[in-house]
């Protein structure tokens, strides 16, 4: 009972914040996916239902996020003139963004005193789920906290990196994707989405790309980590 409650919970919810999103003109705020996550934590905990049961009924939906990323390709296809245009800028923006987005944290946590285990499962912040805990198990951090710090990264830059990119006047849609899948991975590629189709497609790029490239860099520049 508890799976077709799963399941019926995350497509609902998931609807309903599309919808509310859609009918308040895409406030950065009111993303569907922030929404739906805040929505579903709240009626999980009113109702004291274990994530580990909520999560054996909401399976098919994870199962779905493989084909899902993979076809993120797509809609890069159809922007191929343009990526190669901007293949340059997008890669240096690429190698400083992933070293941002690791040392960044790590620094702050570092001057707030904060334990070494810690600071290294602040290191893969910026990327995915799955390859955040992978680096993190693998440098010696908390996979489960790791995981914590890649949820609060997407929501916190879902919901206000429009705000931010439009305050410094960032009009292409190509370029505002690409920070807001470099930065926010997957919740951040979802909101880029809401812009426009070329933002998402580069926000899929480089969601993608500084997942491997986070990957490479923590281990080798693990000694540089406090």
């Amino acid at each position: 009972m508890i799976e077709i409650f799963s399941l019926i919970l995350t497509l609902g919810v998931y609807l309903a914040s599309r919808k509310a999103s859609t009918k308040l003109n895409n406030h950065p705020l009111l993303s569907p996916a922030v929404l739906s996550i805040l929505i579903i934590s709240a009626i999980l905990l009113i109702f004291k239902i274990p994530y580990r049961e909520y999560f054996q009924g909401a399976r098919p939906i994870h199962f779905m996020l493989g084909p899902a990323t993979v076809s993120l390709a797509l809609p890069l296809f159809a922007q191929l003139e343009k990526l190669k245009k901007l293949l340059v800028p997008l890669c240096l923006s690429l190698i400083v963004g992933s070293v941002i987005g690791i040392f960044s944290a790590v620094l702050i946590g570092a001057s707030f005193g904060l334990p070494h285990e810690i600071l290294l499962s602040l290191a893969p912040k910026s990327v995915t789920t799955p390859i955040a805990m992978g680096v993190s198990e693998k440098i010696g951090g908390i996979a489960s906290l790791s995981t914590v710090f890649v949820m609060i990264t997407g929501l916190f830059g879902a919901a206000i990196a429009t705000s931010i990119l439009g305050m410094v006047k960032v009009k292409d849609p190509a370029v505002k994707g690409f920070a807001l899948g470099l930065a926010s991975h997957g919740l951040g590629t979802a909101r880029a989405f809401q812009v426009s189709s070329v933002a998402g497609a580069f926000a899929g790029l480089a969601m993608a790309l500084n997942g491997l490239m986070t990957a490479i860099l923590v281990p080798l520049l693990l000694f540089l980590i406090p």
